[in-house]
């Protein structure tokens, strides 16, 4: 049986891949090509991402797949959102773009809300309030007379001007506009009055798309550069979470998702956006998922708790596995940290903020590796808790299981901790969430599946998944009482 192959790029905030996928005999196949870094570059002041080298990785990768001789049907993009690229005039970048973590949005939201209140950009967005969405780094950049966006033609989030660079074609991608705290989930697109208060005007942006839409095609200069010909570019869910989201293999609608890695993005699946007082209130987000529904879910903070904490380790397993199962060395339950207070953000030493955190709320303060990581997870696992309560309080339909996806799937204690702090069934897989969706929406553009569903079958037919059960429950509901104590000056 002749497979169909598909190109997917899938890149994350520090690392990015090129990955070959097909679907044969019902499941799916798919092959690591390239893999590289994605450094932020500190300079002038402020910090960027290279637009350029991400380009160039995608070219060498499309070299490996013509030096091997693969036909492949179609190409997509996957990022992380909120970032943009100007484009001038000559059709030019005009500036490698900004980096989320740039400090230039300090203050920047409560500076926007002069011009227009929060509780209308809730109103019109249903997009959870963060200084680094794209309508506050667009507000701040018109403030600080940005040369690059006094001059810009077009305005494209980071996968949209990456498939400019691959095609000519500049379009806006429907999930990852969705991120930007601009799109008006109703008419799913750009709001006028929420850019028109900054001197921006909707026309600056691409054409609107959706996933599995047709961008375009190779241009002949990278045609030449790669020795393809006019393969296709099609829009997959651009941004990284709505791929990975299209890639949980539920069975229905009642369920939660886990996206786990660097962060934490716990939500449910939607026909369609909840707006509403208790949503504001507990600053929920609407972000745009596959086939027009609705990820209604809360950006928590993630492993990067515990990625800054390993760099400061001394003693510490440098396998991260072997440094997970230390952390069961340590007695449960005795400190919690609220992994959301912007004490964790970006501190010069992550070990400190914990312990000061511990300290400055009465607890034992965690000294040793096994320590600090035991309270990382366990703190994790009650804020889980704490947000699925939101959830089932929001949401349309019963919640009946949490599925996970993301690096953190590899730590079966956080897994079993999240069953137990919960209650629910836990389901864990697929790891590589992301690229998987991105194969199965270029998969679907070529009529080779269906809808969402019949791609999430597939997805279950080819992983490998785990299922945790909740176990010790009254133990873990006097220590979530225990944490809501703590916490809640937070």
């Amino acid at each position: 049986m002749q497979s169909i192959n598909f190109f997917a790029v899938d890149l994350g905030a520090t690392s990015g891949r090129t990955i070959l996928g097909s679907i044969v005999g019902g499941k799916l196949e798919q092959r690591e090509l390239t893999r590289f870094s994605n450094p932020i570059i500190q300079t002038g002041g402020h910090f960027f991402w290279d637009i350029y080298a991400l380009y160039n990785e995608i070219i060498r990768g499309l070299k490996v797949v013509a030096e091997e001789q693969i036909e492949i049907a179609s190409i997509g993009i996957d990022t992380w959102g909120v970032d943009f690229v100007c484009i001038g005039k000559d059709g030019g970048v005009l500036r490698n773009p900004y980096c989320y973590r740039d400090p230039h949005t300090d203050h920047a939201m409560e500076e926007y809300f002069k011009l227009i209140s929060k509780e209308k950009v809730y109103k019109k967005t249903g997009i959870q309030f963060m200084q680094f969405n794209s309508l506050f780094q667009l507000s701040t950049l018109r403030k600080n007379k940005d040369s690059a966006l006094e001059v810009a033609d077009k305005i494209l989030f980071v996968p949209d001007a990456l498939m400019y660079m691959l095609t000519g074609e500049a379009v806006c991608e429907y999930t990852i506009l969705s991120t930007s705290q601009m799109l008006d989930p109703r008419t799913k697109k750009i709001d006028p009055e929420l850019i028109e208060v900054i001197g921006l005007k909707e026309s600056q942006f691409g054409r609107y798309v959706n996933p599995s839409d047709r961008v375009g095609v190779l241009t002949p200069e990278v045609q030449q550069m790669t020795g393809l010909g006019a393969v296709p570019v099609v829009a997959v869910a651009g941004h990284d979470t709505g791929a990975a989201v299209a890639a949980v293999p539920a069975q229905n609608e009642r369920f939660a998702y886990l996206s786990c890695g660097t962060w934490s993005l716990l939500g449910i699946e939607t026909k369609d956006a909840i707006i509403s007082k208790k949503s504001f209130e507990y600053n929920f987000t609407n972000e745009g998922g596959v086939e027009g529904t609705t990820r209604f879910l809360k950006n928590i903070c993630g492993m990067w708790l515990l990625e800054r904490s390993r760099k400061e380790f001394k003693d510490a397993p440098a396998n991260v596995n072997e440094l997970n199962a230390s952390a069961m060395e340590a007695p449960p339950f005795r400190s919690f940290i609220f992994p959301d207070a912007p004490d964790f953000a970006n501190p010069a030493s992550m070990i400190e903020a914990i312990q000061n955190y511990c300290r400055k709320t009465g607890q034992p303060v965690p000294e040793t590796h096994q320590e600090i990581a035991r309270c990382i997870f366990e703190s994790l696992a009650m804020r889980y808790r704490q947000v699925i309560g939101y959830l089932k309080d929001l949401a349309p339909f019963p919640i009946e299981r949490l599925h996970v996806i993301g690096g953190g799937v590899w730590n079966q204690f956080l897994m079993q901790f999240a069953a137990n702090s919960t209650g629910l069934e836990v389901v864990t897989g697929p790891i590589e969430g992301t690229a998987i969706g991105n194969i199965m929406l270029q998969a679907k553009a070529a009529g080779v599946v269906g809808d969402l569903f019949e791609m999430r079958r597939i997805i279950a037919n080819s992983i490998e998944m785990k299922t945790y059960q909740p176990q010790d429950s009254d133990a873990w509901d006097a220590a979530y009482q225990r944490y809501l104590e703590i916490t809640k000056t937070n």
